[in-house]
């Protein structure tokens, strides 16, 4: 693919992508963040596709990238994505943005009655385009730098032919007389905003080997499991990185023994109240 794109890594560079901005109607968006190893989910790249250029964005960097809310606000420029949600409420999270004229290709295909729902089906569906990914590079490491072209070009096929998407659906929205169902969804999914994540006080009754504990073992193992959520969010780390299950259910049986089953560091940072924890019982 030859996909035209700038990754905006400099002050000169920003002020091309807002002449280019301001120069457009229509504005392509999508994001690349991970939920895989953060508590918090990551953004790691922005990408905005405006005219023929795709601009690539890093949250990570040192460039102030609040001017992007300007345009995301504006009523006259239409801001198009596909399954726009986690796009929007990690982009509110991070940037206190507003978003006004949204075009969510996803949400379109399913008032269409389309049950494929993916990027790929859409585009060979609505546009002919056969998008070739490569599943190796989407799970790539996104908070690593420096990003590789491969990766950026990558996460460039994402925007490049919304526009395209977008004008063949409104076709079909307006043909059958869904325009006015599908404005009032792209205005409702433009308010979503994040909610941090709850633990789920329940979930440790569903993790294998739970039912096999004894009485004790089970008060024991609920009250590791708490504890595990709250050091993981604070860490900001992955619950099943910070502890496995497995290594949970090792722990709650073989207490008197925890450095097998938590790190030097853990057990220098949190040791005493892991102890303390098991003492309690």
């Amino acid at each position: 693919m030859n996909a035209k794109w700038l990754l905006v890594d400099s002050e000169n560079k920003l002020k091309r992508a807002v002449r280019d901005f301001e120069r457009a109607k229509v504005l392509s968006i999508d994001t690349e963040y991970d939920s895989f190893r953060y508590f918090k989910e990551k953004l790691c790249l922005i990408q905005v596709h405006a005219n023929n250029t795709t601009y690539v964005f890093d949250p990570p960097g040192n460039l102030n990238l609040s001017f992007l809310g300007r345009f995301f606000e504006d009523r006259r420029i239409v801001k198009i994505f596909h399954a726009a949600e986690n796009d929007i409420r990690l982009l509110k999270r991070d940037y206190k943005f507003d978003f006004n004229n949204i075009f969510d290709t996803h949400r379109a295909a399913l008032l269409l009655g389309f049950q494929q729902l993916s990027l790929e089906k859409m585009l060979l569906q609505f546009a002919g385009i056969e998008l070739k990914k490569n599943k190796k590079i989407q799970r790539s490491r996104w908070d690593g730098r420096p990003l590789t072209d491969e990766q950026i070009e990558y996460a460039v096929q994402d925007v490049i032919h919304l526009p395209m998407l977008c004008e063949r659906q409104s076709m079909e929205l307006d043909a059958k007389g869904l325009k006015a169902a599908a404005l009032e969804a792209f205005s409702k999914i433009a308010e979503t905003d994040w909610h941090e994540r709850r633990i789920n006080r329940q979930g440790y009754l569903k993790i294998k080997g739970y039912e096999s504990l004894d009485h004790d073992k089970k008060e024991l193992f609920k009250k590791l499991y708490l504890w595990r959520f709250r050091r993981a969010k604070e860490e900001n780390r992955a619950v099943f990185m910070f502890l496995p299950d497995k290594n949970l259910l090792e722990l709650t049986l073989d207490a008197g023994h925890p450095e097998k089953y938590l790190s030097q560091r853990k057990l220098k940072v949190y040791g005493g109240e892991v102890e303390k924890i098991i003492r309690s019982i």
